[in-house]
């Protein structure tokens, strides 16, 4: 893999080496050497520059005006760790920072172009040892150390665990502890939970529930299943279609059945359980899925076993109404408390987290304080898909052991009396963790088989880099997927490759999803379930759905409201059949640049009507508009999307349209919401999205853009999760040479403490 940073480290003959020393300038005096003000008029160059955040710099100088005596070593410390939180990393892992200093700061992916560069942390920090930083951060007045408790105020926390020296802000320090603490509470009731629990009955309710499993290949959704009624604390992490609400729901039918069947009283009180996720959209799509779940949940079975628990009550003790996770706690305008929390715990005594990837440390420390004693947790989401925008990849840190299962022997005895089914012996560890008996990864996939190019090429970008899967390996691995010369001949993925930046091929694709790309022009295809399935599409199928789908021009609101919601919700079914997704936000191949090149296209191809002011700034029919901001006065949450569609003007007939933004209800009830462009405060334009924004979304086509250039936010887990919003159809779009073979080879790193919660 090529260093981003190489050109940044010149190599060469001697000649060349003294030619470039002598360009640079007078050599750069090492950290040791600095002063005070010397550090402080670094970082302000580097904030010059971009490399750190204004912020970084302001609280080294607040804390050396409050301490002057502060090592300037410290002082740089300080500036380093509040960037990384900028970065999502919860600390400054020292010896790391060592060993790449330059990785430490936001610098360019190919370097610095501008004259008179400021030194790099490479150059500061060379010949620097662990032991030195470390003596240097022992100030009692901003430094506590983590193995005296931390206690008082110091704005700093210094901790050495697991071979580790890591700096925090006090804040994220107590994050991290309130978790582990947490979490290390509710793993040590599993036991307690394991022997109050009837093996014959739970038996019995799992095989209703999911069929029997007497001699089979592990049920990994029934497994998850009682993994989690074993214990207050569970984890059910799995890929794409692997089940994760389908198990969650059939879990919670589970819970509740368990509750009403084993209580003495005539009137028992069911399970007081709550939905929740990260943002709105979320919160939208898992209200859909989990409507359609329990709809479809076979429970009469389930009703018997419990003793004749009535089929209506069981049912209807299912939720479907799912929260956001700041609505759920009660979020204070102003403020970063919340109206819940340890003295005021939520009024709850189940609580399931969906998308649980995007949680920050910051919202899990919250959450977790938040919830009763007694109350059951559970985490759904992908672990290897992109981790939350804040600080902290708490769902990746607690998953990191989750692929060799390590289910100690105990655990597995238990599983096989309560499922019939035998945990294979390569999940197996005599030395599991307490937190490893608490996590379910489901590996099945429903969506993609062994005959799915976007299941396979998913796969093969996700497998991470070790002794026996190297670079070389994976780059090839990937890159034949693509060839058609080479066998299995994967009908559902295609490659685009464009000569330039101005290459129209692009907007081809945008307008009409290039079928010419896939395999008989994308034509033949057919699903799991054997039904064809139409060719790949672009975005002139959604504007020719708006067009030949509108009622009449008679037809009114008031009277013909049920034909203009199915209208609405044509165009918008024929919307999710393509998404053009980005990794950047700004410049040609970011969200801004392709949004303005795709509209300018689809109104040379006369599929939408707009001026330039229009398409800049203004609205106009079959303009698509992503919520960027909840508004719950509108039920509207961040990620909606909604198109603008005309109505008629009931008060002048005959006269122009009027515009009003059509928005699915997502409550699974199909209704459409109406909306007034002027209500709509935070929208953009969403031809294109980037990668982010789309998670816990699904797309019938998929194309993802890559830029031109290298860029540290390329990485495995963004065109995995990329690829994953691919249901049919995907195609990679590719700018630039090589840029796909750097992305897959660089993994997010989220430098935390949290690792392994707990190894009793």
């Amino acid at each position: 893999m090529k260093d981003l940073f190489s050109d940044l480290d010149p190599t060469g003959d001697a000649a060349s080496d003294a030619e470039e020393q002598a360009q640079a300038g007078p050599a750069v005096a090492p950290a040791t050497a600095m002063d005070a003000d010397a550090v402080l008029d670094l970082t302000g160059a580097w904030v010059a520059r971009g490399w750190l955040r204004a912020l970084d710099r302001a609280l080294a100088r607040f804390l050396h005006r409050e301490a002057p005596d502060a090592p300037p070593l410290l002082l740089l410390g300080v500036a380093l760790t509040s960037h990384q939180l900028g970065r999502g990393h919860v600390c400054l892992d020292l010896g790391l920072t060592l060993n790449a200093p330059d990785l430490a700061l936001s610098l360019p992916p190919e370097g610095d172009d501008l004259s008179d560069p400021p030194p790099l942390p490479s150059q500061v920090l060379a010949g620097l040892d662990l032991a030195t930083w470390r003596t240097a951060l022992d100030h009692p007045a901003l430094v506590a150390d983590a193995a005296s408790g931390a206690s008082g105020t110091t704005p700093l926390v210094i901790e050495h665990r697991d071979g580790r020296t890591r700096l925090y802000l006090r804040r994220y320090w107590q994050y991290e502890r309130d978790i582990r603490r947490a979490l290390d509470a509710r793993l040590h009731m599993s036991a307690d939970a394991t022997d109050n629990t009837d093996p014959a009955g739970l038996r019995q309710a799992l095989d209703a529930l999911f069929g029997p499993g007497e001699g089979a290949a592990p049920d990994w959704q029934k497994l998850a299943c009682a993994l989690a009624v074993r214990s207050p604390f569970a984890v059910i992490t799995g890929g794409p279609g692997t089940g994760k609400t389908t198990t969650v729901v059939k879990l919670l039918a589970l819970l509740q059945a368990l509750q009403l069947g084993d209580s003495d009283t005539d009137q028992p009180r069911a399970l007081r359980i709550r939905l929740a996720a990260p943002t709105g959209k979320a919160a939208a799509r898992l209200n859909e899925s989990i409507a359609r779940q329990v709809a479809g949940l076979s429970l009469v079975e389930l009703c018997q076993l419990g003793g004749g628990i009535d089929l209506t009550t069981l049912r209807e003790s299912i939720p479907t109404e799912v929260t956001t996770l700041h609505r759920l706690l009660g979020s204070r305008p102003d403020t970063r408390h919340f109206r819940h929390h340890a003295d005021n715990p939520l009024p709850l005594d189940v609580l399931v987290v969906d998308e649980a990837s995007m949680v920050d440390i910051e919202m899990m420390a919250a959450l977790l304080a938040a919830l009763p004693r007694r109350a059951r947790l559970v985490l759904l989401g992908d672990k290897d898909q992109l981790a939350s925008v804040e600080a902290g990849a708490v769902l990746g840190d607690l998953c990191q052991r989750a692929e060799g299962g390590h289910y100690t022997p105990a655990t597995a005895e238990w599983l096989n009396a309560v499922t019939g089914a035998a945990v294979p012996g390569n999940f197996l560890d005599d030395e599991g963790h307490a937190l490893d008996q608490a996590i379910a990864m489901l590996r099945v996939s429903h969506r993609f088989d062994a005959h799915s190019g976007i299941g396979q090429l998913a796969q093969a970008v996700n497998t991470p880099l070790g002794t026996d899967h190297q670079p070389h390996d994976k780059r090839r691995r990937v890159q034949v997927l693509f060839d058609p010369g080479e066998p299995p001949n994967y009908t559902d993925i295609a490659r685009l490759r464009l000569r330039d930046e101005h290459d129209n091929a692009l907007e081809r694709l945008a307008i009409d999803g290039h079928p010419g790309g896939f395999a008989n022009d994308g034509q033949g295809r057919r699903d799991r379930r054997g039904e064809p399935l139409p060719p790949p599409t672009g975005y002139r199928h959604y504007l020719e759905a708006l067009a030949d789908r509108r009622p009449p021009e008679s037809a009114t609101l008031e009277a013909d409201k049920d034909a203009f919601d199915a209208w609405a919700r044509a165009v918008l079914d024929a919307h999710g059949r393509f998404q053009l997704l980005c990794a950047l936000r700004r410049g040609p191949w970011g969200v801004a640049g392709l949004n303005e090149r795709i509209a300018l296209a689809l109104r040379r191809a006369g599929l939408i009507e707009a001026g330039d002011a229009e398409l800049q700034h203004g609205w106009y029919i079959g303009r698509p508009v992503l919520v960027t901001r909840n508004d719950y006065r509108l039920g509207l949450m961040n990620g909606d999307i909604g198109i603008t569609l005309a109505l008629p003007n009931a008060r002048r007939p005959g006269a122009r349209w009027l515009p009003r933004v059509a928005f699915p209800a997502n409550d699974g009830s199909g209704r459409i919401k109406w909306v007034l462009p002027s209500r709509l405060q935070a929208v953009e334009t969403v031809y294109a999205m980037t990668v982010h924004k789309s998670q816990g979304s699904e797309f019938t086509h998929t194309a993802l853009v890559l830029p031109d250039a290298p860029n540290p936010i390329l990485t495995r887990e963004l065109v995995y999760t990329g690829i994953t919003r691919a249901r049919d159809w995907f195609t990679l779009v590719e700018s630039g040479r090589g840029i796909l073979d750097e992305a897959i080879l660089r993994e997010v790193t989220r430098v935390s403490g949290l690792g392994k919660v707990s190894k009793g």
